[in-house]
């Protein structure tokens, strides 16, 4: 008899500026962010094609944006994903800024370094 897989999990990897979800202890995606001030500017998710159509990214965006909300942090959708995730998930609106050509700038210089 085969034993059910585990739930995904997602954790925080303060280090590398991004949330990964973990399916069995394998990673399966990310979602990347840069801190400004009070706010977490998204700007990248991925799904390993070997874990895509299981929800995992929503679920990972949902975790990811709940612990931002946690920490006290706005959160800035430069990530087309997580834009459309706002589009869809209204309890994050109160928390949520938009994407300003400043903040753009700003992440453009910080992902230089």
């Amino acid at each position: 008899m085969t034993q059910p897989a585990a739930a995904p999990t997602v954790q925080r990897v303060d280090a590398r500026h991004r949330y990964e979800i973990l399916v069995d202890g394998s990673a399966a995606g990310l979602t990347a962010y840069r801190d400004h001030d009070d706010q977490r500017v998204f700007y990248h998710t991925e799904i390993d094609d070997a874990f895509t159509g299981q929800g995992l990214a929503s679920i990972l965006v949902q975790q990811a944006l709940t612990d931002a909300r946690a920490a006290g942090k706005r959160i800035v959708p430069v990530c087309p994903y997580v834009a459309k995730f706002l589009r869809k998930h209204d309890e994050f609106a109160d928390i949520a800024d938009p994407v300003t050509p400043e903040v753009l700038r700003w992440l453009e210089a910080e992902l230089a370094r």
